[in-house]
């Protein structure tokens, strides 16, 4: 299933937070070039993301992906804890 296209969107990101039940909070950030300046500006945003088995900690790299809303501020899933903080 991992293989078909879903057109579901998928980032990568580090977890910021953790202490709600089931819920961690990824920070994602890009950079984008800026049209005038020519200068890359860093922009981030965090979503909070389903966490079922509450495998996530702060610090470790994951990949989420969209989902169905699962509550008022969640519709995306944890998909994979990619580098474990040390």
């Amino acid at each position: 299933m991992e293989n078909q296209k879903t057109g579901k969107k998928v980032f990568t990101g580090v977890v910021v937070s953790d202490k709600m039940d089931k819920t961690v909070v990824v920070k994602i950030t890009t950079k984008k070039l800026h049209p005038l300046y020519k200068k890359y500006v860093t922009s981030s945003v965090k979503y909070k993301a389903h966490d079922e088995k509450n495998d996530a900690h702060i610090g470790d790299t994951v990949s989420i992906k969209e989902c169905r809303p699962v509550s008022k501020d969640k519709c995306w899933t944890l998909t994979e804890v990619i580098e474990r903080a040390k």
